[in-house]
């Protein structure tokens, strides 16, 4: 559990910003079995029109994978923010690839560690370890050198799993280009996530004049702390009871 203390109930004046895996869906061997709790999507919805519509999950999914997911009613950003749908709005059925030869690279990389795996994400690539775990600091290595050659590319450890990532693919940048438009504009930003991603939103956050809430244990620049799903629920329950 993390030590930091509980954060305040959300309420009008902010706008909101939730990660999706490890902090509203317990994180799963498996992601293809994760979803949202039985009733979560209405709850996101109630809170959503408390909000006055100012709620985005923001998450490293696929923004197609994400809203197959998630209510449709509400902000969503995928792809660490490469791509931000607008309540009702659906995600293009086409979607930006990474380079062949990045893939390529990754794959022989990934290949080479049995029990490791490939999820393609757009122009973002996933490698999961939890299988693996002993040769997580190998496999780093070895990421690490396939990706170099591609210089708008780099390699982020989060949660059992490395993901290539061009450099616009960033959580912060994402939530600073939402909170420059309705109806996140002129509110106080909080980011709640779990992950190393998300501390790059959470930093933003605080430099725009708002907060952060780390979820699970862990290092984070979040001032505020809860110990993981079930808490999350349970303090957004809260927030519209």
């Amino acid at each position: 559990m993390t030590n930091l203390p509980s954060p305040p109930l959300p309420h009008g004046t902010l706008a909101l910003f939730l990660d999706f895996d490890g902090t509203l869906a317990g994180i799963q061997d498996d992601p293809e079995t994760v979803a949202l709790p039985a009733g979560g999507a209405d709850l996101l919805d109630t809170l959503a029109a408390q909000l006055d519509g100012a709620l985005a999950l923001v998450s490293g999914r696929d923004i197609r994978d994400l809203t197959a997911r998630t209510p449709l009613s509400v902000w969503r950003a995928g792809g660490h923010g490469l791509e931000i749908c607008r309540p009702g709005e659906a995600p293009a059925e086409i979607r930006a690839l990474a380079p062949d030869t990045l893939m390529a690279a990754v794959e022989t990389v990934t290949t080479s560690v049995p029990g490791a795996r490939i999820e393609p994400k757009g122009e973002v690539i996933a490698i999961h370890y939890r299988s693996v775990q002993e040769h997580a600091e190998s496999l780093g290595k070895a990421l690490t050198e396939a990706i170099a050659p591609h210089e708008n590319y780099s390699l982020q450890q989060g949660k059992m799993v490395f993901e290539a990532k061009p450099s616009h693919a960033h959580k912060g940048r994402a939530l600073a280009r939402m909170m420059q438009q309705p109806p996140f504009l002129g509110r106080v930003p909080v980011m709640v996530g779990d992950d190393t991603t998300d501390e790059d939103a959470m930093r933003v956050a605080m430099d725009l004049g708002g907060w952060a809430v780390k979820v699970g244990p862990g290092a984070s620049a979040a001032e505020y702390g809860l110990s993981g799903p079930e808490e999350v629920w349970t303090w957004l329950q809260a927030a519209v009871a």
